[in-house]
């Protein structure tokens, strides 16, 4: 997917119509908790600063829809503390807050602007046209601008009014660096990756990730399955799963997916042995047992130290890792050792490693090993979807090289 580049753009003295993800993490009083999304879009911010463009942002925050009947949860959707922490962290700039997404007053803010300043358009789920994709919301957006730059990489599976429809009524559309990364990296594992490729999921159902699975077995050598969903390939097997998660509806999937697997030469790699406990809680009696071995009363939180070695031993042999879903329930320390052993893994090994966003990196965030892997994606859904093998919209729409 050759997509035109805010490097091939001439951005000097040009409007530029930037649409980020700062969807970000807030504390109770509306302030920015953690702004790694923020920080993810300053390159592609500065580019366009550092080149004499006149930027405008785009962003949604939140679910205005869930809170419009509550005056003061939907007023801490406002992008203002946003704007001031983009201020903060872009020492010096002058960043303009707007009240409104689109109308007069933003027309006559851009039209003043000069070249290095900076224009943040309020929310733009305040817009009901936003999610609707609505023709008259995306001309006026682009009506603000002379190009567009497409840098919010969780939002691209979107076909929303700011991600797609905009790029219909302006001349340029390209990516922004975060963009382009995430398209480079997945373009690897789905078009010409470096062999062996091995894609390790975990999450809970297998019904949610079954046309991801059934995509990922017409490109990878070898595919690991940990996580909640592991339970259910156990149950397929016939094994006792105790009160482990079960997808009752991904029975019959499991026993697809081990089928074609077969079928395509592909090693399938479950959980040999794992960590048990009589609740879910931190503070949980635990146990390790072999598969088949969790009994009534008990379910399974974490891969087991022999699945580990196996799992490891795997990644050490491999010179392509794309991973989405952790394997235990990270979040609790006792059921963390086998998310943290592959984590550790990879960012100890020479692998191309590929983290899927979401829960997976928040675990290799959380551990202190993001700077360590190759690529960590900003986008849970958009990096499923690109792994399904499906289009998305936010990206079909850029302008080809």
């Amino acid at each position: 997917m050759k997509k035109l580049s805010i490097t091939d753009l001439d951005l000097a003295g040009k409007r530029v119509l930037m649409r980020v993800d700062f969807n970000v993490p807030q504390h109770e009083d509306g302030t920015v908790r953690d702004d790694t999304r923020i920080r993810a879009a300053l390159q592609s911010i500065r580019y366009v600063l550092d080149h004499g463009g006149k930027l405008i942002l785009m962003s949604h925050l939140g679910r205005p829809k869930k809170v419009k009947d509550d005056p003061a949860k939907l007023a801490l959707l406002k992008m203002d503390p946003v704007a001031k922490h983009l201020a903060g962290l872009l020492d010096g700039v002058k960043v303009t807050k707007m009240d409104q997404v689109v109308g007069d007053a933003v027309t006559a803010a851009v039209e003043a602007m000069a070249p290095g300043e900076i224009v943040l358009l309020e929310n733009t789920r305040f817009e009901q046209g936003e999610e609707k994709n609505d023709p008259a919301l995306a001309e006026a957006l682009a009506k603000l601008a002379d190009v567009y730059v497409s840098d919010a990489f969780g939002t691209v599976h979107r076909a929303h009014a700011s991600t797609e429809g905009v790029t219909r009524f302006v001349a340029q559309s390209a990516a922004g660096f975060l963009v382009a990364r995430e398209m480079e990296y997945f373009g690897q594992v789905l078009g010409n990756p470096k062999r062996p490729l091995v894609a390790i999921l975990g999450g809970a159902k297998v019904s949610d990730k079954i046309t991801v699975i059934e995509n990922l077995l017409n490109l990878v050598d070898t595919l690991v399955v940990g996580g909640g969903m592991a339970y259910t390939f156990m149950k397929a097997q016939g094994h006792e799963i105790g009160n482990s998660l079960l997808d009752e509806a991904g029975i019959e999937v499991a026993g697809k997916v081990m089928g074609l697997a077969r079928e395509k030469g592909v090693e399938l790699l479950l959980p040999v042995d794992n960590i048990v406990a009589d609740a879910f809680s931190n503070d949980a009696n635990t146990k390790t047992v072999e598969v088949g071995g969790i009994e009534a009363g008990w379910e399974g939180l974490d891969i087991g130290p022999k699945t580990l070695a196996l799992f490891t031993e795997t990644i050490r042999k491999a010179a392509t890792v794309v991973w989405n879903g952790p394997v235990g329930v990270f979040e609790m320390e006792k059921f963390a050792k086998g998310t943290l052993g592959i984590a550790q893994c990879l960012a100890e090994s020479d692998v191309i490693s590929i983290i899927g966003g979401g829960d997976t990196a928040a675990a290799v965030k959380q551990f202190g090993l993001a700077d360590k892997m190759s690529h960590v994606s900003t986008g849970g859904g958009a990096s499923l979807e690109m792994l399904e093998g499906k289009t998305l919209p936010g990206l079909a729409a850029l302008n080809d090289k």
